[in-house]
């Protein structure tokens, strides 16, 4: 993505990003569908999609967009190229400190297309995001748990 590509960064709707761990360096291209299904519904915006290994040693490598799936092909090839320069070695080296030896992961940026229109007129209104964040499904799901717990 270029500047081109947006008219208006007020109009933008929130990027975020996530790193996706494939222990034994097991890329299926399973959950690719969904991706693509998320871009098609104009849910999210795909910013930014770049692969790393880190093998058994440590060693890092950088991942080319590649036929997941085994079936001859590019899986990814919709999204060849995306780059909107917010993802840099330094981020794909940050990214790969985080996953265990022997395993690969990907790594996208993603605007929120669904949140631009409500993000908008909250900037035109004066509005700004003043802290942010992510609750992890694994918190989420013991505290409901600690909830329900508490209410028997």
């Amino acid at each position: 993505m270029s500047t081109d590509d947006v008219d208006d960064v007020s109009e933008m709707g929130p990027v975020d990003y996530l790193v996706l761990e494939f222990p034994g360096n097991r890329m299926t291209g399973e959950g690719l569908s969904r991706l693509l299904d998320l871009v098609d519904r104009h849910i999210i915006r795909v910013l930014d999609l770049s692969f790393v290994r880190k093998d058994a040693d440590g060693t890092v490598t950088a991942l080319q967009i590649a036929d997941l799936d085994g079936d001859g092909e590019l899986d990814l090839a919709l999204f060849d190229g995306a780059s909107s320069g917010l993802l840099d070695e330094d981020d794909l080296r940050e990214a790969a400190a985080a996953l265990r030896p022997d395993s690969s992961a990907g790594v996208v940026v993603y605007e929120n297309l669904w949140a631009a229109p409500l993000a908008a007129a909250l900037r035109r209104n004066g509005a700004r995001v003043v802290a942010g964040g992510r609750i992890p499904p694994e918190d989420l799901l013991a505290s409901l748990e600690a909830a329900e717990a508490a209410a028997s």
